[in-house]
């Protein structure tokens, strides 16, 4: 979207901050998985693809259409191995009690190798990429990117809905 100013001086115009496109390079990532440490973009990608998810995070309440998603992408857990994927799961919100709600978000689910579940303390990152949902009980828009190992977007959905979310 652009937008125009005008005042005394003429006309400025401002760009409105855009999450990211398909052919973009990707804007970093580097974020603490819960468990192990940190994820960054850029070391993921030395392996192969990264697809990126972000989730709703905790919006009051473990979102059910996240959770399902999540599932279906665990299940096609054996789809990203072959591909030599990554999958980093971004759960978005205030940092207090942040990692307590992504454990309760996983319950007794062991995530299969090359899966993440990262955490976004304060929208740090869902600000970065322009996705924060900022609206009574919302966290960020569900999301799904898929970067290459150059560092560039080859796939970007974008809910601006709970539902309409990437399949894996």
């Amino acid at each position: 979207a652009i937008i125009v100013l005008s005042g005394c001086s003429g006309i400025v115009v401002a760009t409105e901050k855009q999450p990211p496109a398909v052919g973009d390079a990707a804007p970093q990532l580097e974020l603490k998985n819960y468990d192990t440490g940190t994820v960054k973009l850029d070391e993921a990608i030395q392996t192969g693809p990264v697809v990126v998810i972000v989730l709703r995070g905790n919006p009051g309440y473990q979102c059910p259409l996240c959770t399902r998603q999540a599932g279906q992408f665990i299940a096609a857990a054996k789809d990203f191995s072959a591909a030599h994927a990554t999958v980093v799961m971004v759960y978005p919100g205030p940092e207090a009690e942040l990692e307590v709600k992504a454990r309760e978000f996983l319950k007794d689910t062991k995530l299969p190798d090359g899966f993440q579940l990262v955490i976004d303390p304060d929208y740090t990152f869902t600000n970065a990429w322009h996705l924060r949902w900022d609206a009574a009980k919302e966290t960020a828009y569900p999301s799904t990117f898929v970067v290459d190992k150059a560092g560039k977007i080859r796939f970007a959905k974008i809910s601006k809905t709970h539902g309409d979310r990437a399949k894996p």
